[in-house]
């Protein structure tokens, strides 16, 4: 038996991990641990098997029969209690991103090997099939030489917990950027086959809701977290930037919050014999260069949360350093902080 400890109740423990972690057999959930008590007693009432509720994650981490534990709070905490868990002996999930920044997300990686744990990073998208497919593909030789990717992570008004840890940034890292960019980025550096940064150019913006008490919005996700009165708005609402590497060049933008009424989502992979679009999340459409064909395969999407989950327990059993290991995390974190660097500066980015 599996022991394991899940630390953070929100939205993500409560919609993927606590789901994914209460299917799997062979583990047993000792403990589920929030500053909020409430937040742990509600999984527990929905997952029986969940054995304890507590607020304190170190008493997990001083129990002995505990193997590894989920960080899955907000994104400032990553860093703290994951070094603590490591020193205490624990293999670690840690969501992403990986830390607020690449220096620290370095010694998360530095620690994790000098006491021989697992530290693997929440990038559920790895184990999505359609980007398996798509990688598969592009190895295969299907696309020919990809020289161009363009993605797109737009939508309208919807700021997530405006005022609070969301758009701090001393709390969060960044926003639309660090919150959503890093799922398309790590994606598209995964299917380029491990691609290692060139140069890259960024220009951030903070517009939509530099007065909080005015701005309008169609949705707010996480929003019993905001604090309109009272809180901060200091990080990216919107990104645009360029990215080239040793395999293909990236364009993007992203927003949060646009004055354009649409949700676009989406990956474009061009390649001299092939090229496809990636709605993000769900299915991709292939067009074949040769016959001007268009495919769009049909499959089964697992859980990629349940995947990601059991392969990182298999790994800390087998010794095995897997996909989402940090190691193969790194350079997405790195590439977060040029384009942030790049947008401060007004300026290119060299490697």
């Amino acid at each position: 038996m599996f022991t394991v400890a899940v630390i953070g109740c929100g939205r993500i423990a409560k919609n993927a991990h606590f789901p994914a972690l209460s299917k799997l057999d062979d583990v047993r959930i000792k403990y589920a641990c929030d500053l909020i008590i409430s937040k742990a007693e509600d999984m527990k009432e929905k997952h029986p098997k969940i054995e304890n509720v507590i607020t304190d994650y170190k008493v997990a981490l001083a129990d002995e029969e505990v193997d590894a534990v989920w960080v899955l709070t907000p994104n400032y905490a990553h860093y703290t209690i994951t070094m603590d868990a490591l020193k205490a002996g624990k293999h670690v999930f840690c969501e992403k991103p990986i830390t607020v920044n690449y220096a620290l997300s370095c010694e998360m990686a530095q620690q994790a090997e000098k006491q021989g744990k697992m530290l693997n990073i929440g990038v559920c998208n790895r184990y999505h099939k359609s980007v398996e497919t798509i990688k598969e593909w592009i190895e295969q030789g299907k696309f020919g030489n990809v020289y161009h990717v363009y993605c797109s992570f737009r939508d309208f008004r919807c700021i997530p917990g405006l005022g609070g840890a969301f758009t701090t940034k001393a709390e969060s890292g960044g926003g639309v950027l660090i919150d959503w960019g890093i799922h398309f980025f790590d994606l598209i550096l995964y299917i380029l086959g491990g691609a290692k940064l060139n140069n890259v150019t960024c220009d951030a913006y903070c517009e939509m809701a530099k007065d909080m008490k005015t701005y309008k919005y169609t949705s707010m996700w996480a929003e019993d977290t905001s604090n309109i009165e009272n809180g901060t708005n200091d990080v990216d609402d919107y990104i645009t930037g360029y990215i080239r590497t040793d395999k293909a060049s990236i364009s993007f933008n992203g927003a949060w919050a646009q004055n354009v009424g649409k949700r676009e989502m989406f990956i474009d992979f061009l390649g001299d014999k092939g090229g496809a679009r990636l709605d993000y999340g769900r299915f991709f459409e292939f067009w074949n260069g040769e016959d001007l064909s268009m495919t769009k395969p049909e499959y089964d999407i697992p859980d990629m949360y349940g995947r990601e989950d059991a392969a990182f327990i298999e790994s800390c059993k087998s010794g095995e350093k897997n996909r989402n290991h940090i190691d193969n995390v790194l350079e997405s974190a790195k590439l977060l902080d040029a384009l942030y660097a790049s947008s401060d500066k007004k300026s290119e980015i060299q490697f």
